[in-house]
């Protein structure tokens, strides 16, 4: 076997069964792993420098792939509702398959951390079969320092083999396609998917499973701090604005996506940032576009004009086009990936109903509620036949990612709000005068004014409104912003419309939260959304 690149021979690929593979590229840097993807054909290179790569069938992740083995470690400890069950037979046969399968091949290894706490800290060894995943999950988790290379010692190990197709009757899988994790003995297993993405949230997934027994809140969010030390977090599923809004010149970036709350405060997971890159411009999302022109960013599914030049405005490949980064391509991020403890928490959704407010002050209880009820929408015309808004309800706002029960991660949630004394809000960032088709995107301009009265603490001196339907608190009117989308029910031209709506969407909640009523308390039950009230 040829080894190359930085490495610890005491701790190389034959300690775990992969001692038959012709070569292995150990911690190679960009520019190396530039060469070898563009060498193999792998990926292109773009007008601006950036690695362009297309992922094939599986454009985004296979969440009904993934399983976890379920076994005496994790029997008691995973929300089995949620996650596929693999047993530890059929995890074995799929490992040692997945070994024969790579003997003879050229894999790329990085050796990576996961959460920028020292004491909570994940050391990740990555190993794949392509050379631009090797860059991707090398901009994506946090870089140790080269020194330190050859002592490495990881807790967690990533196969990524997506040349390799699982067989369903041998491998107790759904499909071709697997993501099969053992938490017990840190080992993620990926084949059959070229999608990049799965690398990253497999971390999350076992920290996930592994941060709340010691105390420390994981958390689906992005993160940024002022420069008085006011750390705010901004939860939210793909596609409601935890990258763009967080991504404010003002303040200081922790991070994009991943992120704990332990005792000593908030910090990343990563070490780098995956924005969605569709409809991306300059004027709208200026750091996050400048991040896409540069050397050692990884493109994913972005189409390329004759020149070479991305469009980003082009979904024919797929709306996920992603962009990968490391964290320093941001000029004003952080370079710890360490903040105080939150002072400010942010709940974004995209409501294409055209029902929520831009911005709603929550009670505890009722962020607990959201929290647990993690509400975006799919909008109407993305898949044939689609003609209304869809809604899409993923507990902690990243249901496929979290191995526990919910209850588990929302009580720690309440606990660290209260104990941190934070103001807890709801952002929507969807839709207002109409649902989609009919109304409008909420102007963003009007979204950062609105957070930045919030961040501030400036809007908790405004007067507010009890909302009909969801009891929460909305402001009246705010400086700077139009007074009439403070109001949902005043932008749509036919008020029986929307109150049929926001009917319909109540209902939704309620049912949806069904399944968490046992699991908590009576005030954050009383925290549910009521039906319209007469006086409307």
């Amino acid at each position: 076997m040829e080894e190359f690149g930085l490495h610890n021979p005491k701790n190389g690929l034959s300690a775990i069964g992969l001692g038959e593979v012709s070569r292995v590229h150990y911690n190679l840097s960009e520019v190396e792993l530039y060469e070898e993807a563009i060498r193999r054909g792998e990926a292109d290179l773009t007008a601006d420098g950036a690695l362009r790569a297309i992922t094939g069938q599986h454009t985004g992740r296979s969440p009904k792939d993934k399983f976890v083995v379920r076994d005496e470690v994790t029997e008691g400890k995973i929300w089995w509702d949620n996650n596929k069950p693999l047993s530890r037979e059929h995890f074995e046969i799929l490992h040692k398959d997945m070994l024969a399968h790579a003997a003879g091949s050229t894999l790329y290894v990085q050796d990576l951390v996961g959460g920028a706490d020292a004491e909570n800290a994940l050391p990740t060894r990555v190993v794949t079969e392509l050379a631009w995943h090797a860059l991707f999950i090398r901009n994506l988790l946090i870089r140790p320092k080269r020194e330190t290379l050859d002592g490495f010692e990881q807790k967690l190990t990533i196969i990524n083999l997506p040349s390799f197709k699982a067989d369903p009757a041998r491998h107790g899988c759904r499909t071709e396609t697997v993501i099969a994790c053992d938490l017990a003995n840190g080992l993620v297993l990926i084949g059959g998917t070229s999608y990049a993405g799965e690398n990253k949230k497999s971390v999350f997934t076992v920290l996930n499973y592994l941060l709340p027994e010691n105390g420390v809140m994981p958390m689906h969010c992005s993160a940024n701090v002022g420069k008085d030390g006011d750390t705010a977090i901004f939860f939210g599923l793909s596609g409601t604005g935890k990258t763009t809004l967080s991504a404010d010149p003002t303040r200081t970036l922790i991070g994009d996506d991943e992120h704990g709350w332990g005792k000593t405060g908030v910090f990343n997971f990563e070490g780098g940032c995956y924005a969605k890159a569709i409809k991306l411009s300059a004027e709208a999302e200026p750091e996050i576009y400048a991040a896409t022109r540069r050397f050692g960013t990884v493109l994913e599914n972005v189409v390329l004009d004759k020149n070479r030049v991305p469009d980003f405005d082009d979904n024919s490949l797929t709306e996920n086009t992603r962009s990968a980064y490391p964290l320093h391509f941001i000029p004003n991020a952080s370079g710890t990936g360490l903040a105080p403890h939150p002072k400010t928490i942010i709940m974004l959704t995209a409501d294409a109903f055209g029902v929520m407010p831009p911005i709603a002050k929550l009670t505890p209880e009722q962020a607990m509620y959201h929290f647990l009820s993690g509400y975006t929408a799919k909008v109407a015309g993305t898949e044939k036949g689609v003609t209304e808004p869809e809604a899409t309800f993923s507990t902690c706002f990243g249901a496929p990612f979290m191995p526990r029960h919910p209850a588990e991660y929302g009580n720690l949630l309440k606990q660290l709000i209260a104990e941190h004394g934070v103001d807890c809000w709801l952002v929507n960032t969807g839709w207002t005068g109409g649902a989609y088709g009919t109304g409008r995107r909420m102007p963003i301009k009007a979204t950062r004014a609105l957070l930045g009265e919030a961040l501030s603490g400036r809007l908790n001196g405004v007067e507010f409104r009890t909302d009909a339907n969801f009891g929460f608190a909305v402001p009246v009117a705010v400086e700077g912003v139009e007074q009439a989308i403070l109001d949902p029910r005043s932008t749509w031209s036919d008020a029986s419309a929307y109150d049929a709506q926001a009917d319909k969407l109540v209902k939704m909640f309620i049912t949806n939260f069904e399944k968490f009523e046992s699991h908590v308390d009576s005030k954050v039950r009383d925290a549910a959304p009521g039906l319209l009230v007469a006086a409307q």
